[in-house]
């Protein structure tokens, strides 16, 4: 567990962030110039805050008599640019950290191969792709025996193909390097797809901070990520294919039915519901184009936006004003919810 609490002023700015970021990925999530960056700097030592603590898994990192240096608070980074050493190998930048750090040679082999980087481990940086320049990047802060790894904008200098090209390197390590992993963006699809935890900030400040799916859901802070933005992840497992080759799969409110995709028996999934999809009915609905629908209870009304409930999961749906009234939609209402279009995320 990262424990961030700290202020800070600069000319025209002022800085003052508290949040903590559990296991998993936590992106911190902003407008470029609301202190997204400073306050990763702060956090790996290289901004001292006026004041503040800031503490990883109960060690203080900073307080009002602690500072630690950068190198003593065994945090991994990697920025836009991949800040490879240009004169060395890919596999002597690899190597560079076990100078300093215990434990870095022993884990040589499990990250090269975590990040397929055997291949490049001969060339120079300035032979490499952006792509592969971020993955060497990573590795070489793995292998500083991280106890935190902090990510700043990644792919914010990589064109769409490289981004594609990285992007399932991020997942993998996520998913298999027991780290926390701070990561900086101010773009919605990457945080859609690596983040468990979001720190929302503007101007210095943070509105808020939680789970992904529960900020998603939430009919006040979904706006923040942007007004076509929100919308819902809800879990779901593949149950099986029907006759005509669709994907039947099973969520807390029932079945849903998915376009044709390669997805094996029991794979778990994370399925994208825009509110902007959802259109809401009082009975259930005959005659429609649309294969999904479920059966749903409105939790909160916020103007347009209504939050849904199923089972443990939670929706938005966006309506006007006047369907509000029309359909009479208060909290504890029983109604439909008609699933127009839906995108599958790993899970």
């Amino acid at each position: 567990m990262l424990e961030v609490a700290f202020r800070h002023r600069f000319p025209g700015l002022a800085l003052d962030v508290a949040f903590e970021a559990p296991s998993g990925v936590t992106a911190l999530f902003g407008p470029s110039g609301c202190g997204k960056s400073t306050a990763i700097n702060a956090i790996a030592g290289l901004l001292r805050p006026d004041q503040g603590r800031i503490a990883l898994d109960g060690r203080v990192l900073f307080a009002d008599r602690t500072n630690l240096t950068p190198q003593a608070r065994r945090i991994g980074c990697v920025f836009q640019d991949a800040r490879l050493f240009p004169h060395m190998t890919v596999e002597a930048n690899l190597r560079y950290p076990s100078r300093w750090r215990r434990g870095a040679a022993r884990d040589f082999d499990r990250i090269i191969g975590m990040l397929a980087l055997e291949p490049l481990l001969q060339r120079r940086p300035d032979t490499l792709s952006g792509g592969e320049r971020q993955r060497a990047a990573i590795g070489r802060a793995l292998l500083s025996d991280p106890a935190l790894l902090v990510m700043d904008e990644p792919l914010a200098a990589l064109d769409e193909a490289r981004k594609a090209e990285i992007m399932p390197w991020l997942e993998r390590l996520r998913d298999e390097i027991r780290l926390p992993i701070l990561y900086v963006s101010h773009s919605v699809a990457e945080v859609l797809r690596l983040a468990t935890t979001v720190v929302l900030m503007r101007q210095g400040r943070v509105l808020h901070s939680g789970p992904l799916t529960r900020i998603l859901a939430d009919p006040e802070l979904a706006p923040q990520l942007g007004a076509r933005e929100a919308g819902a992840l809800i879990s779901a497992t593949v149950e099986g294919r029907e006759a005509d080759g669709m994907i039947r799969v099973a969520t807390a409110g029932g079945p849903m039915l998915l376009p044709d995709l390669d997805l094996p028996r029991g794979q778990a999934l994370r399925l994208r519901i825009l509110a902007h999809e959802v259109i809401l009915a009082r009975e259930a609905p005959q005659g429609l184009s649309a294969l999904n629908v479920l059966p749903v209870t409105v939790a909160r009304v916020d103007g347009g936006l209504i939050q849904l409930s199923f089972g443990n999961e939670r929706m938005l749906a966006q309506v006007t004003p006047r369907s509000v009234k029309a359909l009479e939609l208060l909290p504890g209402t029983q109604c439909h919810a008609i699933v127009k279009s839906v995108s599958v995320l790993p899970s």
